[in-house]
């Protein structure tokens, strides 16, 4: 077995397009919302769509064409897919919220001089997604395990 033979399998090839195709839009939708352009979004966590949420639910949407609906596979990626899906909009949602509240107290503590602003390095504030930008993710996923199924049916 070879590394190439991981494009031959629909699932792995779908996970990989769905991720990269979600890391790519992020770059336009944050145009749209700050109208700026910034490249740096091609390799954030957070933002519109999910990545996350892409690369488990076209994954888990290949598993249900190629392998079964019914299949224990297919399951454990359905599970897997709630953990990380609620993981993105829950607890690293949170996790940036919580970033964003202590930069902004550091910063204020820094502008009263008792802090020096060298000892301190900026949080990550954009870590998880809003719903909106899972369930954009989710569907993102989604459609590009069909296209994918449509245009490699199995044998």
């Amino acid at each position: 077995m070879h590394f190439w033979d991981v494009f031959k399998s629909p699932a792995a090839l779908t996970s990989m397009i769905a991720l990269l195709l979600a890391q790519i839009l992020k770059v336009p939708f944050g145009y749209w919302r700050t109208k700026e352009v910034d490249w740096a979004l091609l390799f954030d966590s957070g933002g519109m769509p999910s990545s996350h949420s892409a690369l488990i639910s076209s994954v888990t949407t290949a598993i249900g064409f190629y392998v079964g609906w019914g299949s224990p596979l297919f399951a454990l990626a359905l599970a897997m897919s709630i953990i990380v899906v609620y993981d993105a909009t829950g607890v690293r949602r949170q996790a940036g919220i919580q970033a964003a509240r202590i930069n902004l107290i550091v910063h204020e503590v820094i502008q009263t001089g008792k802090f020096p602003e060298k000892e301190w390095e900026t949080l990550r504030e954009s870590i998880g997604h809003s719903p909106a930008e899972a369930l954009a993710g989710v569907l993102l996923g989604f459609v590009v395990a069909v296209i994918i199924y449509l245009i490699m049916p199995p044998a």
